[in-house]
């Protein structure tokens, strides 16, 4: 009898063990908003659990690189700007684009027009708040196309680096500032300027896009099986989860706040942001699109004696992980 129970236990056991989930750890680029809204979803909804997996979302902040903890072994996946992962990788460190729910750019330069900003011809002289830890590139590229110096030299631009807030242009330090679709460019008009007072660039308009918030991981980890396995499992889950924020806005920025441990979003802005990420998301099933690759790499290139990158890179994605999560 003795020895009949213990086998059973020990068949539990294994069984408990089969049963056990997956560790996934996620880093965002930024801290908890709606910008990541379709992990938050997958993770509430139980999309994760569904495919076997237990997943840890890691906010991000303004001293938080992604491509530095993963480096460290500090996430199996983390969300990155195109621009900042080629040029990691083009400094060595193999990051690998294995999904892209973000279809389009959110990113903008958002400028006064009494401080005589109505078109690109008008930067010359003018001082630009611009992003970095990465988020630079883009605007780098843009301003190369342009002709400007961004050293602050005669007839170019002087570049101010800007904290991740809207100050400099609120109080007159630049002309103009970075922001994004959902989020900075509406911290602008809750501060008290209005729409009729702005001009707003978008990178998508002015063919400078690049992509925003792709999954990556290290490429050597690629080549093991059940990592593979486990992330065929948790790109499913997640495109689940965003394209169920797309079609539940309101409902999946409620969820984004009941994960917010700092208290710092409000219901009002994290409502409208879901509204205006799911315009960028709306047009991918999360597989990346080989032509928008190279957009980012032609605009990355193109940055005359100092580009971002100085040769396209081999191999920084595949598809190997949403053929078969999405069919």
């Amino acid at each position: 009898m003795i020895i009949k129970t213990l086998g059973a236990a020990a068949l539990g056991l294994a069984a408990s063990i089969a049963n056990a989930a997956d560790d996934v750890t996620l880093q965002l680029k930024w801290v908890t908003q709606a910008q990541f809204a379709g992990y938050y979803v997958a993770l509430d909804k139980g999309f994760y659990a569904d495919e076997g997996l237990n997943v840890t979302i890691k906010p991000g902040g303004p001293d938080i690189a992604p491509a530095q903890v993963i480096a460290g072994g500090g996430a199996d996946v983390v969300l990155d700007w195109m621009p900042s992962a080629l040029a990691s990788r083009e400094k060595g460190l193999a990051l690998v684009n294995i999904a892209q729910p973000f279809k389009s750019s959110g990113m903008m330069l958002t400028c006064r027009k009494d401080a005589g900003v109505s078109s690109p011809d008008d930067f010359a002289g003018k001082t630009l708040g611009v992003w970095f830890f990465g988020n630079e590139y883009p605007f780098l590229s843009w301003m190369s196309k342009l002709g400007l110096a961004t050293d602050g030299s005669d007839g170019g631009v002087t570049v101010l680096k800007q904290g991740f807030n809207v100050d400099p242009i609120l109080q007159g330090q630049a002309a103009c500032v970075s922001t994004m679709t959902y989020n900075e460019y509406w911290q602008i008009i809750d501060a008290g300027l209005t729409p009729e007072e702005l001009m707003v660039f978008k990178y998508e308009d002015q063919g400078v896009a690049t992509l925003e918030d792709g999954m990556y991981v290290m490429e050597e980890n690629l080549k093991d099986a059940a990592f593979q396995d486990k992330m065929v499992r948790f790109v499913r889950a997640s495109m689940k989860g965003w394209k169920w924020a797309e079609s539940n806005p309101d409902d999946a920025a409620m969820i984004v706040l009941d994960n917010d441990a700092s208290g710092a979003q409000t219901e009002e802005h994290q409502k409208r942001m879901m509204s205006e990420v799911a315009k960028l998301t709306a047009g991918s099933n999360g597989a990346l699109d080989p032509a928008d690759f190279d957009r980012t790499v032609d605009s990355l290139m193109s940055g005359g004696s100092d580009p971002v990158i100085t040769k396209k890179p081999e191999g920084a994605w595949t598809h190997a992980i949403t053929d078969k999560a999405l069919n």
